[in-house]
């Protein structure tokens, strides 16, 4: 069941980032260190977006809930897809959250935390 609200979130999330402009990459990038939900492109920047789903809880919540263990594994597996496609130090990126929740109503941070390459 939690696995549905997820995929919904997800492709919830990048159908509302393709609307605003951004192009799609890739869904559930998996690398040695973890999982990315979803891989944009914004112009120049590639983004690597975190969704959430939300069913009571606030925003803030939802932000908190994000450990830094987690932001490292994100970090990583961006760093990973970069090496991948021989992208490291040849493009822009930035780290996105998405949150979701159950009528659909999407709150985006836009480079909600940073990374140094």
């Amino acid at each position: 069941m939690q696995f549905d609200k997820g995929q919904r979130a997800e492709q919830t999330a990048c159908q509302f980032l393709q609307t605003q402009g951004l192009q799609f990459i890739a869904q559930n990038f998996t690398g040695p260190q973890g999982e990315i939900d979803l891989i944009m492109k914004d112009k120049e920047y590639y983004v690597f977006v975190e969704v959430r789903y939300r069913h009571d809880e606030s925003f803030a919540e939802i932000i908190e809930s994000i450990s830094p263990a987690k932001l490292h594994r994100i970090r990583r597996t961006a760093e990973y897809y970069l090496l991948q496609q021989h992208l490291l130090d040849k493009v822009d990126c930035r780290f996105d959250i998405i949150c979701s929740s159950f009528d659909c109503d999407i709150d985006w941070i836009i480079n909600a935390f940073e990374v140094q390459y």
